[in-house]
């Protein structure tokens, strides 16, 4: 069986202070299915990639394998920066995790599965700042941009959670609370009880590439009320579901041909669109998902006439969005 998981993002970011607790949650991974009965397990690969160079054993980092909670195991302390860190006069160390999704329990040491997705931690030589020295910004969303990519024709689920675990954890005192800001009707949900975002419906990507929403954050602390908004975007990948057109309805096209015509005279043209797919490079592999041919039994015309393929990105505006495809010239 094809694994038909996915991860709506490809990578992930977050701080770790040195001295936070041991179970201090970091941050929440999602993944989306392929089919309604999958069952989703998260494992994390015990490595932790240092500088893009060397491995560690990672000794400080769990996933909860049906949640997708990134926790920490065990408190990272001065020693463990100084060990983690390239040099220890440095004030920020990045590390590597990656984290894997399978539709089955993890069996021990499987860490070659396809479908992964990256963890950049950022590991701080300070202890986590007070809650009171955060911005809004800080205190509502991560540095990382709110863009997502889902599979179009996939079932509905849950694909982000707008609160940030650590804040919560840590800055009780605060009231953090968000919406979803978005045209009527688009397919996505946001539930105040779990601040999760959910896509409602299986998406076409043919109707509509990309959505712009808006997420906005109200942090309240007593008296005082902030707010912040976010571009929250998420973009539909494609499955090549839908067929080559033609825009009037021939797929053969006649060609007269006069005495003394040059080399190179265009003798006659047929137009294909391709709502479904966008040029994709190398060019040849766009060319070769579909080829022009005269058919003939005379190797004369064969040798003296050719099919030319060019194509290019247009754009179609199926209910007034645009969504990008190709039109072939034969």
């Amino acid at each position: 069986v094809a694994l038909g998981l996915y991860f709506p993002r490809k990578e992930y970011l977050e701080n770790v202070y040195i001295d936070e607790p041991a179970g201090m949650p970091l941050l929440r991974i999602h993944a989306l299915r392929d089919s309604q009965e999958e069952g989703v397990h998260f494992h994390l690969c015990q490595n932790l990639i240092i500088s893009r160079a060397r491995s560690h054993e990672n000794n400080w980092f769990q996933i909860r394998e049906k949640t997708g909670l990134l926790y920490l195991s065990k408190s990272l302390d001065r020693e463990d920066f100084n060990m983690l860190s390239v040099g220890n006069w440095m004030p920020l160390s990045k590390v590597m995790l990656y984290v894997f999704l399978s539709s089955h329990p993890f069996q021990e040491k499987e860490c070659d599965s396809a479908t992964r997705t990256t963890v950049f931690l950022s590991l701080i030589n300070a202890t986590a700042p007070a809650c009171s020295s955060l911005t809004a910004r800080q205190l509502c969303f991560t540095e990382m941009d709110l863009s997502f990519h889902i599979k179009e024709n996939k079932p509905p689920g849950t694909f982000h959670q707008l609160q940030l675990p650590s804040v919560h954890h840590l800055c009780q005192n605060l009231s953090i609370s968000y919406k979803l800001l978005a045209a009527e009707g688009v397919p996505f949900r946001y539930n105040e009880n779990t601040t999760g975002v959910r896509v409602t419906q299986s998406l076409d990507r043919e109707e509509r590439e990309r959505y712009e929403l808006i997420a906005k954050c109200t942090v309240r602390e007593g008296f005082r009320e902030m707010q912040v908004e976010v571009p929250f975007l998420v973009n539909v990948l494609d499955e090549d579901d839908s067929p080559p057109f033609l825009p009037n309805g021939t797929d053969t096209a006649d060609a007269v041909v006069e005495f003394n015509r040059k080399e190179g005279t265009v003798l006659s043209t047929l137009t294909v669109y391709d709502a479904d797919t966008t040029p994709i490079y190398p060019l040849e592999s766009s060319r070769k998902k579909y080829t022009g041919t005269i058919i003939t039994d005379d190797p004369w015309i064969s040798e003296t006439f050719r099919v030319e393929h060019i194509f290019d990105e247009i754009h179609f505006s199926p209910n007034g969005s645009q969504v990008r495809g190709t039109r072939h010239e034969y």
